[in-house]
Formats: C-alpha cells, structure tokens, sequence
C-alpha cells in the first residue's frame, strides 16, 4: 500500500500504506475535529483489519485511477546554510497513465512550456520509464513477487507490522468525513529486506484512514535518525526530514492526490539533491470514458487548497 525530478519520488510517498524510500518533509498537523458524540460512541475498528482492508482497496482503486488525468504544479524552495531561500523553481505535470503504468509529464518550468526539444526528450524519458515499468513487473511476476504499478517491490500491511507498530487509534474528522487516525513507530532494530525496509524501520508518522471507504486520506511522518545508504553515496537523508501527503474523492469514486507538503534534505545518486521546502497542488481532475472522451470531475471532499479547475486537454 512515497528533484532532479519529484515524480521519481512521489511514487513512494504512502509510506504507511504502500510505503517504500519515503524523502518528504515534516509537516504541522492541521487542527483536527473530534467525531461528533454518535461517532464517538461506536468503538474503534480493529487497527490491523483496517490497514488490511486499506491495503486491499487501495489496490481495488488502481483500475478506476487508470482512467484519470489531472495536472499538478510543483514549488521548490532551495535553502542555503543560513535557512534563506537561494532559489525557486516551479515545475508543472501532466498526470496519467500509459499502458498500465503511471506517468508524470512535465509540461512547463517556471512558467514557461517546454521546447519542441524539451517535449521530445520528455516523450522519449517517458517512453523509457513505461518500459522499464513494465520489465521489471514481467520479471516479479515470473518470480511470483508482488509489486507495485512502476513495478516497485511493495511493503504489504505484514511486514510494516514487522517493521514497526500502529497504536494510539482514535477517530477524528477530516473535512467532514469520520477517519481514524493511527500513529506508526518504526523498530530500529527490526531485520530488513531491502532499502525501502531500511526507510520505513527509520520512520514515524501518522495515517488518516477514511472509516467508511477503508482508503488512505492523509499520511505525515518523519525520519527520526539519518538514513543513509552505502555510506551515503547512494541515499543520504537527514535527520528530521519527513512529509505530509494528503488525497480527495473525486467522483464519489476514487481518492487521488491532492497535496504534498515537505521540507528536509536528501540526496540519491545523481538523480536528487534538495535541501529545502517542496509544496505540490493536484487538480484539474478530468475522466476518460470508453469513448476517449475526456470529462471533468468533481471531488466530493472539500480542500480549501485544492483547484477544481479543468486541465487543459
């Protein structure tokens, strides 16, 4: 169930749900509602039977997201030493999915379109990244290994409950909805698998999970030591750093991505080096039918931040 390029990193921001190498900012929690008194009547669910049934619907979900598109709009903050922003750049994607895999167009840098040769080298980045997607899930699923769309090894619910532990359940409102927010500490001392094991034993967060749909509607959490990996020429993030991620019903349907918010510092390879502050906005949510036809959507729970406008076809 998470700069060079963000989108490279986005994919693996649920980090309680879907969590694999999670690099976004610690984020203040938003005032919270508590459930009005017949909601606060009934008892909590069981934790682990609703993160299974999360994990379960969020995979159900994937074949009604395939059919959306909608537009995101990126905004780094670099930061120099002194904690003073040296630089902003504004990127802006285009979101969709190709041949069964997700994809994230850029589509404009600081307020400008892309080249014809920009375009091309972006058709061709895309062109590249589906393939690769699509080999490395043909290759898992010889091997009868359970991945994710990008063909990402995935952390079910059984193994962050290896990882770490959910407690201090509680039902609280989010835009009017009843959720029920559990909190995740990570075990430094838990036995790892892979990298994204290694992130997840180092995290603490929280999940809102949406009572009645059993979906993720908001994840934050944060790296409580350093984390590095081949002594931090392959990853290098730092202590403190953590993210918020949040989504919103579209259509009475589906839940899709709506923000994310993120301030730290991390590095990986060649492809990441931020220190800073990163704010991403969805919207522009627009549906596909049978006929190819694009229509727009509506989401169903309300965010002052999000942009119901329609994206440009």
């Amino acid at each position: 169930m998470m700069v060079a390029r963000l989108p490279k990193i986005r994919t693996a921001t649920l980090i309680l749900g879907c969590a694999t190498l999670c690099v976004f900012a610690k984020a203040q929690t938003p005032p919270q509602q508590e459930s009005p008194a017949s909601s606060a009547d009934r008892p909590i669910p069981d934790v682990v039977a609703m993160m299974h049934d999360v994990e379960i619907n969020q995979r159900k979900a994937e074949a009604v997201k395939k059919d959306y598109l909608y537009h995101s709009v990126e905004t780094q903050q670099q930061l120099d030493s002194h904690g003073q922003v040296k630089k902003t750049v504004v990127n802006e994607y285009d979101h969709y999915w190709s041949n069964g895999v997700p994809v994230w167009r850029l589509v404009s840098k600081n307020g400008k379109p892309l080249s014809p040769e920009e375009t091309k080298h972006e058709d061709e980045r895309i062109d590249k990244d589906v393939a690769k997607a699509r080999e490395r899930r043909d290759k898992a699923d010889a091997q009868g290994k359970q991945t994710d769309a990008m063909g990402e090894q995935e952390i079910t619910v059984s193994r962050l409950l290896e990882l770490g532990s959910f407690t201090n359940a509680r039902r609280v409102q989010q835009n009017g909805r009843d959720t029920i927010a559990v909190d995740f500490t990570g075990n430094p001392k838990a036995k790892t698998q892979n990298r994204a094991e290694d992130a997840v034993r180092d995290l603490q967060g929280t999940a809102w999970i949406d009572e009645r749909d059993r979906m993720l509607v908001r994840v934050e959490g944060h790296f409580v030591d350093s984390f590095k990996v081949g002594g931090g020429l392959l990853v290098d993030i730092k202590k403190g750093t953590g993210f918020t991620f949040e989504q919103t019903k579209v259509n009475d349907e589906v839940w899709l991505p709506a923000r994310i918010d993120a301030q730290g510092s991390l590095r990986a390879l060649l492809f990441v080096s931020f220190s800073g502050k990163v704010h991403v906005t969805e919207s522009g949510y627009r549906k596909f039918r049978t006929t190819s036809t694009i229509l727009p959507a509506e989401t169903q729970a309300d965010d002052p931040q999000v942009h119901h406008g329609p994206i440009q076809p």
